[in-house]
């Protein structure tokens, strides 16, 4: 695996993409269907159902993949603060907003410290925050 910076540490889920795909596949052929279905009472009932069952089915999917990811940020959020203590023996400024502390997390400890207060005092956005990193940290657990 290479070494992680800023241009190669996004990950992407194809899997999760590939299913995205083709439910909006489904949703477009369910739209069809039941377009085609008006007038005949035998198909109006099945192709009604799976026109609703695949956007349900889709944001399940999102909403799975969003709440994965809102308890990996507050894990990260108590791992960056507990590294801020260790550090400093004091908590994190709480001015930091969790976007803000997802992206400190790939600063090195050298780095930390300047780049946390440099992003409470001017207002950092997360790619701000990365880009200004010189000794990447890698992060390869993050879904």
């Amino acid at each position: 695996m290479p070494t992680q910076n800023y241009e190669n540490h996004a990950q992407r889920v194809p899997g999760f993409l590939a299913v995205g795909f083709t439910l909006l596949l489904c949703f477009v052929g369910a739209g069809v269907n039941f377009y085609q279905s008006f007038g005949d009472h035998q198909r109006v009932y099945s192709a009604s159902l799976l026109l609703v069952l695949t956007p349900c089915i889709f944001f399940t999917a999102f909403f799975c993949r969003t709440f994965a990811l809102k308890a990996q940020d507050r894990g990260v959020r108590a791992e960056e603060n507990l590294r801020h203590f260790v550090m400093t023996g004091k908590l994190m400024d709480p001015r930091l907003t969790i976007q803000q502390i997802v992206a400190l997390r790939f600063a090195s400890d050298e780095e930390f410290l300047a780049l946390a207060a440099e992003a409470v005092d001017k207002n950092l956005d997360q790619k701000s925050i990365k880009m200004k990193i010189k000794n990447w940290r890698a992060d390869t657990h993050r879904a």
